[in-house]
């Protein structure tokens, strides 16, 4: 009676642990359906976000393009009232708008026959020739200041100054040239090769006062470069230096009362300015230095004279 007792116990602990086990299980089940559940609502939760991400970004571009369309809008209006006209683009043509200026409306022939139509191309030769000539025009005026004091040839062109020759010696290569250092009012002096040798000791080269063009283009004359020339009464037979008149400077400016204006910084070779002037410039009976007429003159000092040579050129 105490076995079957005994069994009988044991049977219901059995029972028991196997209910125990099954709801362990059931339990299992449902936490394992409930993590399912909250995975599915974690990718709603993303998808829902990503949906109301990609609507706002839909109306914020549609927002952009009404406002694009509004500004190129006021753009065109503002082009029209300033006169430019919409160009219109061919269909297939990439979709652009193009505005140009409004062309002039074509001018009658005098003679009545009408114009050229637009595609005719214009006369290539004429217009070639009119931009080589404008640019021609263009570099003159850049070098030389207007056409107008381009085309002037006369003694205001001739940079003539009051120099000092402080030494004279000769030429170590020539026997008839002298090497001079003149003072003509600058930082330092010129150097300055004259052919004076036959014609004026050198003693008579020393510390003294002459007339100066300088403004010739520096030219080497047997390996010395020469600066500017001695200006001289000269005949075939005699050759006197310019004297200043008392009172002058080194520096000091020649000028000619009929002839004003302001010499060439550098006197160009090719426009023969210098070959066309000299004729012209000659002692008178008084032996003063002039150019047609008009004597050479330091302002408020005098004029500029030979000691002797009276109606002979200079050079």
């Amino acid at each position: 009676m105490f076995l079957a007792r005994s069994l009988g116990k044991m049977s219901g602990q059995t029972a028991s642990m196997v209910r125990l086990e099954q709801r362990a299980a059931e339990a299992d089940q449902i936490i394992e359906f409930l993590k399912q559940q909250v995975l599915l609502l974690k990718e709603k939760a993303i998808v829902q976000a990503s949906v109301r991400e990609e609507k706002k970004l839909m109306v914020e571009n549609a927002r952009l393009k009404k406002d694009i369309e509004e500004l190129k809008n006021k753009l065109l209006e503002k082009e029209k009232s300033r006169g430019v006209r919409e160009v219109p683009i061919p269909a297939g043509d990439a979709i652009v708008q193009c505005t140009s200026k409004p062309s002039a409306p074509p001018q009658p022939s005098p003679s009545g026959v009408s114009a050229a139509s637009p595609t005719s191309p214009p006369p290539k030769d004429n217009e070639g020739k009119k931009k080589k000539a404008e640019k021609k025009g263009g570099e003159k005026q850049k070098a030389g200041g207007p056409l107008q004091e381009e085309a002037k040839v006369d003694v205001s062109r001739l940079d003539l100054r009051v120099g000092r020759i402080v030494t004279a010696e000769k030429h170590p290569d020539a026997d008839s040239l002298y090497v001079e250092q003149v003072d003509v009012g600058e930082a330092a002096p010129r150097t300055v090769v004259s052919g004076l040798v036959k014609h004026i000791p050198i003693d008579q080269m020393q510390n003294r006062l002459a007339v100066l063009l300088c403004n010739l283009k520096p030219a080497k004359m047997r390996g010395v470069v020469s600066q500017a020339m001695v200006m001289c009464a000269s005949s075939p037979d005699k050759v006197e230096i310019l004297d200043p008149p008392a009172g002058a400077l080194p520096g000091d400016r020649v000028t000619f009362q009929n002839f004003p204006g302001d010499p060439d910084k550098e006197l160009n070779p090719k426009k023969k300015v210098w070959e066309q002037v000299q004729p012209d410039l000659k002692t008178d009976a008084e032996c003063v230095a002039t150019y047609r007429g008009s004597p050479f003159q330091v302002a408020g000092k005098g004029v500029c004279k030979a000691q002797t040579m009276s109606n002979s050129g200079i050079k």
